[in-house]
C-alpha cells in the first residue's frame, strides 16, 4: 500500500521555524519527484517546493525562497521541509505528494497543475502562524 504521511505542523509565532516531514512507503522513492504544496482558506493550492530524488534538484516558489529548505533522505524514504522565518501568510494546510520521474518536478516549476502529474498525496498537516 502506498502511503505518504506528513508530520511536523503546528502553531508558531511569526519569525519562528517548523520542520515538516513526509515519510513514504509502498513505492520505490528513488526515482520520484516529491513536492510540498499548501492551501490556505479561500486560496488556490500552491506548489511550495519540490525535490527530485533522482538527482537532488530542488525548486522553491518565490514566496518561500531563502526561508524554506527541502531535503531528502532516500534511505529513510523521507522528505523534509525546513521552514524558517515563518510569516502569517505561510499559514495553510501543507501536503506532500509524489510523482514518478522528472515530469512532476517540471510541472511544479512550470505551474502546470500538480494534480495531473503527482500520483500519490498525503493527508495534510496544519501550519498556523501567529502575528
Amino acid at each position: 500500500e502506498v502511503q505518504l504521511v506528513e508530520s511536523g505542523g503546528g502553531l508558531v509565532q511569526a519569525g519562528g521555524s517548523l520542520r515538516l516531514s513526509c515519510v513514504a512507503s509502498g513505492f520505490s522513492f528513488g526515482d520520484y519527484s516529491i513536492g510540498w504544496f499548501r492551501q490556505a482558506p479561500g486560496k488556490e493550492r500552491e506548489g511550495v517546493s519540490c525535490i527530485s530524488t533522482i538527482d537532488g534538484k530542488t525548486y522553491y516558489a518565490d514566496s518561500v525562497k531563502g526561508r524554506f529548505t527541502i531535503s531528502s533522505d532516500n534511505a529513510k524514504k523521507t522528505v523534509y521541509l525546513q521552514m524558517n522565518s515563518l510569516k502569517p501568510e505561510d499559514a495553510a494546510v501543507y501536503y506532500c505528494a509524489a510523482g514518478v520521474g522528472a515530469t512532476p518536478f517540471l510541472a511544479v516549476v512550470g505551474g502546470w497543475g500538480p494534480g495531473n502529474y503527482f500520483d500519490y498525496w498525503g493527508q495534510w498537516t496544519q501550519v498556523s502562524v501567529s502575528s
